[in-house]
């Protein structure tokens, strides 16, 4: 006679396997809700037969994820510099070290000298007042849809905002400008037409109720042929403020962008408040920048609707790091040379295919991507291989479980390009492993 043993009998116990001392360790890097859930799997495995009792605390640990958090890290190989699906722009060395720095207890309102409360973001503030010297004032909020909505609701509540149909953009995922204003109070004067909108329509509009002129740079579309905008020294010479939006977070003109506007030649022909983004071409965190005359800085930074749009001490202490530290990711991107990422693409693609994989070298066209430069084209290189690996160079197992980055690049012609416009040359030898390790992995599966 065969005596049976019923399987969830020999399954170990939840607070035995917590005692392992690899699972015990972890409960204190993860938190107990992230082992738990590693060790129930573990346990299930064993009741369906998958693993033996005795490997139950091995396939607990092997679960674990890498961090606490589920934000998988990734290579940009896209060829958009600033990928709004990826976090925009990758923040600088000097931006990450300052929020490590940032993380615990810090002086972020607090004068360490006198002992008394401080200025919160006294630090960022300089920095960014530093940056644009045509400003009288600055502001910082949390991102730049935050920056507009406080600059109508204090400037405009009640009254008209004035500006150009053909600038009524949508601003991504389904967020379009006039409703974004209109929920602020302020009620939107349409002028002009799509394609040509001139001073003398806003001119032919503003009356009591006006409250400023908005100018908005269609940052993520152009529009091209019989077309007429006004500048915004035509805008400043009527009789309201004019607010512009740059959208893009130029702070000064840039040599390789130069229809891209920029706050300080905005200020300089007589906005009298810009906003834009922190983390598109500034390169830092997400924020909201308003730079302008200190009058209506003074009045945005006093509304009661600026304690609740105000930017957390980890993005102060990025931004300001952002502000006076070296050259962020996205400025040495954008620098790239043609002919180095050709090189470098060379040396890639000849490394995997000595190890047999399907690898080659192609130029390519990159694009700026973050609602900004729309159209201007960037010279790199890439990569190809086999559209096949894409989904194990993003979600494969080694990236589930944390030992490599996902690896996003684009898919042209049936093929894989990893463009290296946007990855660091510090990270060639993890995109040639990565790429290895994905050709491993489908030749394992194909077999």
């Amino acid at each position: 006679m065969v005596a049976l043993v019923d399987v969830r009998r020999l399954t170990p116990r939840t607070d035995v396997l917590l005692a392992d001392p690899r699972l015990a360790e972890a409960e204190q890097r993860l938190g107990r809700t992230i082992v738990l859930a590693a060790v129930h799997r573990a346990q299930d495995a064993v009741r369906s037969g998958e693993i033996d009792p005795a490997s139950a605390a091995d396939a607990a640990v092997a679960g674990l994820p890498r961090r606490a958090a589920t934000l998988t890290p990734v290579i940009n190989a896209t060829g958009v510099v600033l990928h709004t699906n990826l976090g925009r722009a990758p923040l600088s060395a000097a931006a990450r070290d300052a929020i490590l720095a940032a993380a615990g207890c810090t002086d972020v309102e607090f004068d360490l000298a006198s002992g008394h409360r401080g200025k919160r973001g006294r630090g960022m503030l300089a920095a960014l007042a530093a940056a644009v010297p045509a400003a009288e004032a600055v502001h910082v909020v949390n991102n730049n849809a935050a920056a507009l909505v406080l600059a109508a609701t204090a400037l405009a509540a009640g009254r008209e905002i004035v500006v150009s149909r053909g600038e009524l953009i949508e601003i991504g995922d389904g967020f379009r400008l006039p409703d974004l204003i209109e929920s602020t109070g302020a009620k939107i004067r349409e002028v002009g037409t799509t394609n040509r909108t001139t001073a003398a329509d806003y001119a032919a509009a503003i009356g009591q109720q006006t409250a400023f002129v908005l100018k908005v740079h269609p940052s993520n579309y152009r529009i091209e042929g019989f077309t007429a905008s006004a500048s915004v020294a035509d805008l400043a010479a009527l009789s309201v403020p004019v607010v512009g939006d740059i959208g893009s977070g130029l702070l000064a003109p840039h040599p390789l962008l130069p229809d891209e506007p920029d706050a300080t030649t905005w200020l300089s022909a007589g906005a009298a408040l810009v906003t834009a983004s922190g983390d598109k071409l500034l390169g830092g965190p997400q924020a909201g920048l308003l730079i302008g005359r200190s009058d209506l800085i003074s009045r945005l930074a006093r509304h009661p609707l600026a304690r609740a749009l105000r930017v957390d001490k980890l993005t102060a202490a990025a931004l300001e790091a952002t502000l006076t530290g070296p050259p962020t990711p996205v400025e040495q991107a954008l620098a790239a040379d043609p002919a180095e990422l050709s090189q470098r693409a060379l040396r890639i693609a000849a490394e995997l295919a000595d190890a047999g994989v399907d690898a080659r070298a192609e130029a390519t066209q990159a694009a700026v991507g973050g609602g900004g430069a729309p159209g201007v084209p960037l010279g790199s290189a890439a990569v190809s291989l086999p559209a096949e690996l894409a989904p194990e160079l993003r979600a494969g197992e080694r990236v589930r479980r944390g030992g490599m980055p996902a690896v996003v690049g684009r898919i042209e012609a049936g093929r894989l390009l990893l463009d290296l416009r946007a990855t660091a040359p510090a990270d060639d030898e993890l995109l040639t492993a990565a790429a290895l390790a994905a050709a491993g992995c489908a030749a394992v599966n194909a077999g």
